[in-house]
């Protein structure tokens, strides 16, 4: 039986609500940028509440997904195997999750990146999220993949969008080690808890971008299996 045949089967397809929850996720993860630019500023009132519009979007996804894995079907024409689904929509809500987790240390430290560094890590933190950015165009594909059974070109296109973002990924690696050795000429002149805190947050920044490897990571996975 085709592919689209055995998804006319179902009320509701899972693909269309992980994309929905992808486009969510997305969507927190982009608040970042004009987060850390107020932060620059020091104001921490408008960073309280881009962090709370971050929480608000998070909170989002975490309600899609428990929709998702409640109506995901369990019989046996599911064009996927559940298990892959269920952990590809895990992989992709943890983007979500470090958004939140970040911006409320920064509000919570008030933590203001050093001027030295402020328009390198701001290249970084867009960076890092042209990674959440791809892994969404790979999830949109993912229509197209069943419809095609996972074979054929389209195949071949959702394999190279993946080695894109595997590419953006070593790209924030690279911005990483530069930030790390620029802070540590300034180790000196700033307090040392601050000093530690910002080193944590290219840690936590660099996350979003490896968290969004491991969707597509997962994706190969799905890819292979069929």
């Amino acid at each position: 039986m085709p592919v689209n045949t055995i998804m006319g089967l179902f009320a509701k397809s899972p693909i269309k609500p992980l994309q929905r929850h992808v486009v969510c996720v997305n969507e927190c993860c982009s608040h970042l940028v004009p987060f850390f630019e107020v932060c620059a500023t020091g104001d921490w009132e408008k960073a309280a509440e881009i962090r709370a519009q971050i929480s608000h979007l998070e909170k989002e996804a975490d309600v899609l997904k428990r929709e998702i894995r409640l109506k995901l079907p369990r019989g046996l024409f599911m064009p996927v195997d559940r298990t892959d689904m269920l952990e590809l929509l895990t992989q992709q809500d943890k983007l979500a999750n470090l958004a939140k987790d970040i911006s409320g240390r920064v509000v919570g430290r008030q933590l203001i990146i050093p001027e030295p560094l402020q328009a390198d890590f701001l290249i970084y933190v867009k960076r890092c999220l042209d990674a959440a950015d791809q892994a969404q165009k790979v999830i949109n594909e993912l229509d197209e993949l069943l419809e095609t059974g996972f074979k054929g070109r389209e195949v071949t296109l959702v394999a190279e969008m993946i080695h894109q973002l595997d590419e953006i990924e070593d790209d924030t690696d690279a911005i990483q080690v530069r930030l790390r050795q620029k802070l540590r000429t300034l180790e000196s002149s700033l307090n040392t808890i601050d000093v530690m805190f910002l080193y944590k947050i290219f840690e936590w920044v660099g996350g979003i971008a490896d968290q969004a490897q491991r969707v597509g990571a997962r994706l190969e996975v799905m890819l292979s299996r069929s």
